[in-house]
């Protein structure tokens, strides 16, 4: 017996990259063209290019994580032009290892938006006809959160940085919620790694609960 094909919403994910590389090429145009003298270069700036939309489809995430990692490869702009008011040396250490956490912090918050495009919760008896397809999406999934764990230590790494006794009475009050963020990773109660953990644990057992499906299933 032929099953029709379920429709899969998600699909609109594997034309993000043909998007994407219109976008960048259209961004690069602009940029080289003699009317327009905006180089994105620092890290501040392609941060600012960072977004998150009401209704995220999976090629706005792309987006966003090719900003973020284009972020985490550039260099710091000049102190005045921070994201915060920088007053000496300390003030700028600080802030580039605040800077770096929440920039990986974020980078964790899309793959698990991407993780959701292909993510079952629930694998039904009924979807045995498709248990292929979502198995291949189970692995994109599983590639995100996988993600997000290496992402997760870079974190920790920048928070523990900023946590430090030189830092003890030194507070940045114009990117508060960075400082909220090291203090939640400092005590815990920011624990993606758990979160993570959860998440791939669960998945496996839905995956095993497809992988046990046959022709009698269904």
């Amino acid at each position: 017996m032929k099953y029709p094909q379920q429709p899969f919403a998600k699909k609109r994910f594997f034309s993000s990259t043909t998007k994407l590389c219109v976008a960048v090429a259209l961004f690069l145009c602009l940029s080289i063209s003699t009317g327009f003298s905006y180089y994105v270069v620092y890290k501040e700036q392609f941060y600012r290019l960072f977004h998150v939309h009401y209704q995220q489809y999976p090629d706005d995430v792309i987006e966003n994580i090719y900003w973020l990692e284009k972020a985490v490869k550039a260099d710091f702009c000049n102190p005045r032009n921070a994201l915060a008011k920088i007053t000496d040396e300390k003030d700028w250490e600080k802030y580039r290892y605040l800077f770096m956490m929440h920039i990986n912090l974020k980078l964790i918050e899309q793959h698990m938006r991407l993780a959701a495009t292909f993510d079952k919760e629930v694998a039904y008896f009924y979807e045995a006809p498709w248990k292929e397809q979502y198995l291949r999406d189970l692995e994109k999934a599983e590639q995100c959160f996988q993600t997000g764990l290496v992402y997760w230590q870079e974190a920790k790494l920048w928070a523990e940085k900023a946590s430090t006794g030189n830092f003890q009475f030194l507070y940045l009050t114009d990117i508060q919620n960075w400082e909220d963020e090291r203090y939640r990773i400092a005590n815990g109660e920011l624990n993606y790694e758990k979160i993570l953990t959860r998440e791939l644990n669960r998945l496996t057992k839905v995956r095993e609960t497809f992988l046990a499906m046959d022709e009698e299933t269904y």
